[in-house]
């Protein structure tokens, strides 16, 4: 005795599942190449590939040594969670100070004293990151102000104007109204 199946009845939904799947499953292999390009950017900046950051900075003198900075990503701060809004920054060393530098630092507003220095510049002297919070009461006309240490004990300041250092933070500034 053999059981045969009973013929299902065809439902619109299958049916057109039997005559599209190939083409939905296209689909979905193509929709991720549509993200490609900013993975691969973001993959070549990361890497270093595309230069420092987004935005070249330029050269800065700080005492005798010197360092190359960068804006990370030509954009408004980003809001970090209770953090606030922060604003990221990539630094290299000259080539002259690589020995000499034992910290550098970077704040919005001139530091009171090393310990209220800023954010600290991480990672090795050729690609160094920043991570710089934006304060509450911040000012278009305010110096993004750089310190350096050196292993002697000596320290260094340097400002540079935040128009200069990042226009996408006062253009958002001005946008807020003058408060984060």
């Amino acid at each position: 005795m053999s059981k045969s199946k009973a013929a299902l009845p065809d439902s619109p939904l299958r049916r057109f599942w039997l005559k599209w799947r190939f083409h939905i499953n296209i689909l979905l292999l193509l929709v991720p190449l549509g993200f490609m390009p900013k993975y691969f950017a973001d993959a070549a900046l990361f890497r270093g590939d595309s230069g420092l950051g987004e935005r070249d900075i330029g050269e800065i003198k700080v005492g005798p040594w010197s360092l190359k900075m960068a804006e990370l990503r030509n954009e408004e701060p980003r809001l970090d969670g209770p953090a606030g809004y922060m604003k990221g920054f990539n630094a290299s060393l000259c080539a002259a100070c690589l020995t000499q530098v034992k910290a550098t630092y970077l704040r919005i507003g001139k530091p009171r004293s090393l310990r209220a220095a800023g954010a600290i510049f991480f990672g090795t002297p050729y690609r160094m990151g920043a991570t710089v919070p934006i304060p509450k009461r911040v000012q278009a006309d305010d110096e993004l102000w750089i310190t350096m240490e050196g292993w002697d004990g000596s320290l260094h300041q340097a400002s540079i104007p935040l128009g200069k250092a990042s226009p996408a933070t006062v253009a958002w500034l001005a946008k807020q109204g003058g408060k984060p």
